[in-house]
Formats: structure tokens, C-alpha cells, sequence
């Protein structure tokens, strides 16, 4: 039975705070907002967004589940972008710490749940297992214009279980956001690593997984939406847009691999095997974005190459062997795929 409309809950400590960024998330807003009211729980919750400084009507929506839900929203706006002034991670600079619940549960603006029973299942998880710090999904695929995409689901894990803490440190796609639930107390003692990390996801399951072992339903309870912010082509030449390109990726590869140092440095090595193949990995795919064929051959790559799907990785080797072939097959199929 949902209790989330009962009127005293402010005198209620909620058992799961969840945790909502915002930002022009206007067109996708109330699908996320909805899909936090309409969970069906045994216990109290709370909604905590964080809506920095947008400028369509993303902060009229809010205000208006604000008035609809007085007794369990607790918006924060901002009157500056915080993210252009170098915060990062907003949720732990904003969210995490106000967080009255146990357990927080994260999801951003422009995705939702799918599952109305989602806190309950991960949230009785955690309580009846304590050595639980971090509870996943999988999660499906939706287009920005809201068309699913059948048969494209995220799923870093196979079969419901225990992962252990090498799986979730060195891992061959990334645990959907939407799909992650804590413990609150360990939000609050948040590392340094995870605010200077320009992306806030991993390193909270870095110091999560520190923290205690981590536990995977292997069923899609959430929608992670997908799609294109805009081409570089659009504003600068296919040579001046490379260049910008290659220095953000080498730039993402030098912050992920110092986030990964950090970590292996807090936890003694431990993990140093582990965490050596995450960087490892990093490194080849960003690789690949830069069109550098030699990763392709490199022997010590052959492991991510397999990661890959099948189809993907045999044109890789194609390229990487025989470029003019590949330049051929490329082309046919473009013209085949235009008549």
C-alpha cells in the first residue's frame, strides 16, 4: 500500500529520500516526477530535486508537483547554473546532504521508473541484507521523443545476485543511474576523489562497493533515455571538430584514470588488479573513438574487443587489417541502404 499521500508525513522520517537533478528537462519532467509519486511502498519517501537555474519550464512543473505534494517535495533552485561554475556532481554537493532516508535512490530529470514497485523491492533488499551499500538494475532504452527501443536493454550484469567488488570496479557497461540505491550515511562521508571526478555515477560505486558489497536485480525497472545534444559539424569544420573531440576524450580518460588511482590509493591496493582493467579499458575505447587501429591488434585488448557485440568487433579487426576493404563494405552498404 502507497502512504504517500498521507498529510503528516513531515513529521515522518522517510525511509528512501530520492535524489532528482534538473536542468531544461522541461519535455521530460513529469514522466520522471510521476513515476517517483506512483511507486507503490510500504514505508515513507521524500523527493529531492535540485533544479540548476533552467530556463524553460522546468521550474514551473516543480512548482506545480510542489503544491500537488507539499508534504514529501523539497526542491532547491538555484539562481546561477552551478554546473558552469565548476560543480560537477551536484547531487553530492546538493542533494545527498539533506537526505533524511536510510536509503537514497537516484534518478535524473530527463528519465524515469518504470516499475512502480522499484523502492520496495531494492529498499526491503537492503534492510534485510546490512552488508548491502549499493542495490542496481537493468534498465530499457527510450528516444528523446519517448519511442522505446525494442530489444536494447542495459544490462551490466547477468542473472539477479551478489556481485562481487571486482565486477562492479572493472565492469564492461556502466550501471544505468536511474537503477542506483544506497546507504544515506555513506553518501554524507562522500571522498574527495568523487567531487573532483567530472562525472558523479562511478565514483559513488567505487566508494559504495568500498563500503560494503553490492546486490543486482536482473530486471528492467527503469528507462534511461537516449539521444543526440547536437553534431560538431554544425558549428565548425570535420577537421577543427575532431581535434575538440580527441582533447575532451583524452581529457576524460586522464580524469577517470586519477579518479581510479585515488580509489586504489584509499583502499591499499586491494582492488589494484581490478582497477588496473577498468583504466585498461578506458583507454581502449577511447581509443577506438580516436580511430587508433593498433588497439584493435594489441593482444592485451583482445578481452575488451569481445566485450564488444560480435558484429562490431569483426569490423574493428576488418578496419584495423584491411582499411580499404573496409572503406568498400562501408560505402556499399550506405548506397544499398539509401535506394
Amino acid at each position: 500500500m502507497n502512504d504517500n499521500s498521507v498529510k503528516d508525513k513531515k513529521s515522518i522520517e522517510p525511509l528512501v529520500s530520492i535524489s532528482c537533478i534538473t536542468f531544461n528537462h522541461g519535455p521530460y519532467l513529469r514522466q520522471a516526477l510521476d513515476s517517483f509519486v506512483n511507486q507503490k511502498t510500504s514505508f515513507p519517501i521524500e523527493i529531492l530535486v535540485h533544479d540548476d537555474c533552467s530556463t524553460d519550464d522546468t521550474v514551473s512543473i516543480l512548482r506545480e508537483y510542489e503544491e500537488k505534494y507539499p508534504d514529501i517535495m523539497r526542491v532547491m533552485y538555484e539562481e546561477e547554473n552551478q554546473y558552469s561554475k565548476g560543480i560537477s556532481n551536484i547531487s553530492g554537493v546538493f542533494n545527498f546532504p539533506r537526505a533524511r532516508g536510510k536509503y537514497i535512490a537516484m534518478c535524473e530529470g530527463d528519465d524515469f521508473w518504470s516499475d512502480m514497485e522499484k523502492l520496495e523491492k531494492q529498499a526491503m533488499y537492503m534492510e534485510a541484507h546490512p552488508e548491502c551499500a549499493l542495490c542496481c538494475h537493468a534498465a530499457g532504452i527510450v528516444a528523446m521523443d519517448g519511442a522505446f527501443r525494442t530489444g536494447s536493454e542495459l544490462k551490466p550484469f547477468a542473472g539477479t545476485r551478489v556481485l562481487s567488488a571486482e565486477e562492479v570496479i572493472s565492469k564492461k557497461e556502466n550501471i544505468p543511474t536511474a537503477s542506483l540505491m544506497f546507504r544515506a550515511e555513506h553518501a554524507k562521508t562522500l571522498p574527495q576523489w568523487y567531487f573532483d571526478c567530472p562525472v558523479g555515477d562511478i565514483p559513488l560505486q567505487l566508494y559504495m562497493i568500498s563500503k560494503g558489497n553490492a546486490y543486482y536485480f536482473d530486471e528492467v525497472m527503469s528507462m534511461y533515455r537516449m539521444g543526440r545534444e547536437g553534431s560538431w559539424g554544425d558549428s565548425m569544420d570535420a577537421e577543427k571538430a575532431k581535434a575538440v573531440a580527441v582533447k575532451k576524450w583524452e581529457q576524460h580518460f586522464e580524469a577517470m584514470k586519477k579518479l581510479y588511482e585515488a580509489f586504489d590509493e584509499d583502499n591499499g591496493g586491494r582492488f589494484r588488479t581490478a582497477v588496473n582493467e577498468a583504466v585498461a579499458r578506458s583507454r581502449f575505447l577511447i581509443d577506438l573513438k580516436e580511430d587508433k587501429t593498433k588497439a584493435v591488434l594489441d593482444p592485451a585488448n583482445e578481452k575488451f574487443l569481445k566485450e564488444l557485440p560480435r558484429t562490431e568487433g569483426r569490423l574493428l579487426k576488418l578496419k584495423a587489417k584491411h582499411r580499404w576493404l573496409y572503406e568498400l563494405i562501408r560505402k556499399t552498404y550506405i548506397k544499398v541502404k539509401r535506394r
